[in-house]
């Protein structure tokens, strides 16, 4: 048997209760391997044969002790804007489709869904599935791949989370059960409450009030739990807050903002803040344009907002400028679309390196890569070799600029403006290291280098899980699955 978790909304913490349950259960000795159909985000990740796939999947792989694969993930929806989102099937840009457009492929998705868990159950044995936003969406059920229509196929028990930080926890689960379909309904073996602040023995009365209304036992009551594992979207942006250092970095807040998660190292050693467009980059010692799933309409933001220009000052202030994916093609000079990535035309970057973007192509580069920093200025003669992955459309030339990393991107000839296509960048402590070393240095500061090597933050992750919730009542749903 397998265990599907869903919840009473979105952000409740269905992915950190899936990842919690996967390293649980992987250190007791089974095998099981995370699962959802359908994901919407924009924070991804690379697999090792060059599948792109939700990274909150990848997240909950590493945590099973699993490398991430794309049935992990089947169906990932990347938003573009206007209402439009990019399917990636199995990995793989599939089409770009408008939301009343993709609810027709509903059969066609399902059913490509169900091979995938179909084959993870065949490969691993059990699967903990997660849901994707609430479960009781009740105007979305004939078309809802990956809550009601993907539990009516499987029939796996059913564990309820609730996040109880934003109010209304009895209301958020007894209507959510009561919503549920009389055939789903019924599937649902526990309630697991999530994001409790303070002492959980005050909610006893509580507890047995929500048993008693929904004849559902609450296994566990998680505290607000701060662990340094990826961010699964953009609803985690709100919960950020910058930490107290003597370096700030800026990172620009686009509207399509992605991989944001490449920075969450970062936040941890420095003061990062994400800073909308227009808002003043005065008293920032970085500044660091971001990816972003569409590059002309955030690039034409950039532009209209004044942060294009704040940018160009803050470079000619000597101010480090740092470009990832679609901010490293807005550092350049033109970024052409024929269509493919917004409208078409070709549109002035910032000119900060001199390199060209070009959208010719309805194909994405999904590769994970190792690459050594080319000794040029103070940051990338520090770096030495970093690991990372690409996931972009489009094809940059250099045409005088020089190059960041042994065959990709861009630098400046003093150093300090640097565009690479390279996500994962700052989860390598090399580069951490390398930019706060001159960061600090500039202020006249000293920088303590942190280590390659930090805690596994799942084995955190699962002891909390464990201390707080029943783990005994869900391991009868795993008992007969293949010991490792």
């Amino acid at each position: 048997m397998s265990l599907m978790v869903l919840g009473t909304a979105s952000h409740v913490g269905k992915s950190t209760v899936v990842a919690a349950l996967c390293r649980s259960l992987s250190n007791r000795g089974f095998c099981v391997a995370p699962f959802k159909s359908q994901n919407m985000s924009l924070n991804s990740y690379v697999t090792v044969d060059g599948c792109e796939i939700g990274i909150a999947q990848a997240m909950q792989a590493f945590a099973a002790g699993l490398e991430p694969e794309a049935d992990m993930n089947p169906i990932l929806l990347k938003p573009k804007g206007d209402k439009t989102s990019q399917v990636v099937l199995y990995g793989h840009p599939y089409k770009d489709v408008a939301i009343t457009e993709y609810y027709k492929e509903t059969e066609h998705l399902l059913d490509r869904a169900l091979e995938s868990a179909r084959r993870l159950e065949k490969k691993y044995g059990q699967l903990v599935v997660e849901g994707a936003g609430g479960a009781a969406e009740v105007n979305l059920y004939s078309r809802d791949i990956a809550n009601i229509r993907l539990a009516r196929t499987l029939q796996y028990p059913i564990i309820l989370v609730a996040d109880i930080e934003r109010g209304g926890v009895f209301a958020q689960i007894y209507g959510t059960i009561k919503l549920l379909p009389p055939d789903i309904r019924y599937l649902v073996k526990g309630i697991i409450i999530n994001k409790f602040r303070g002492d959980p023995d005050i909610f006893e009365d509580g507890v047995a009030i929500i048993e008693d209304i929904t004849g559902v036992p609450v296994i566990g009551v998680l505290p607000y739990l701060t662990l340094q594992i990826p961010s699964e979207d953009s609803l985690s942006l709100g919960d950020k807050i910058a930490l107290s250092h003597p370096v700030r970095i800026a990172i620009i807040r686009l509207d399509r903002i992605s991989n944001f998660t490449d920075f969450e190292k970062l936040e941890r050693y420095a003061c990062v803040e994400y800073v909308s467009p227009g808002s003043s980059l005065e008293g920032f010692d970085c500044i660091i344009l971001p990816g972003t799933k569409n590059t002309v309409d955030d690039l034409t933001l950039v532009h209209e907002s004044g942060t294009g220009s704040q940018i160009i000052q803050a470079r000619q202030r000597g101010i480090p400028i740092i470009g990832i994916c679609g901010g490293y093609q807005m550092l350049g000079r033109v970024v052409a679309d024929s269509g493919i990535e917004s409208h078409e035309g070709t549109h002035q970057g910032l000119g900060l390196l001199d390199v060209a973007t070009y959208f010719h192509r309805y194909e994405k580069k999904t590769v994970q890569m190792r690459r050594n920093s080319r000794p040029i200025g103070p940051i990338l003669s520090a770096m030495g070799s970093i690991k990372g992955y690409e996931i972009h459309m489009g094809e940059t030339s250099r045409h005088g600029a020089l190059e960041a990393f042994e065959g990709e991107g861009a630098v400046s000839p003093d150093g300090l403006v640097i565009g690479t296509y390279m996500h994962g960048i700052f989860e390598n402590a090399s580069a951490v290291n390398a930019l706060l070393e001159y960061l600090y240095s500039r202020k006249g500061l000293v920088y303590h280098s942190i280590m390659e090597d930090e805690p596994d933050p799942y084995d955190a992750l699962a002891q909390k899980f464990e201390d707080h919730v029943h783990v005994e009542s869900l391991l009868d749903f795993f008992r007969l699955a293949p010991i490792r």
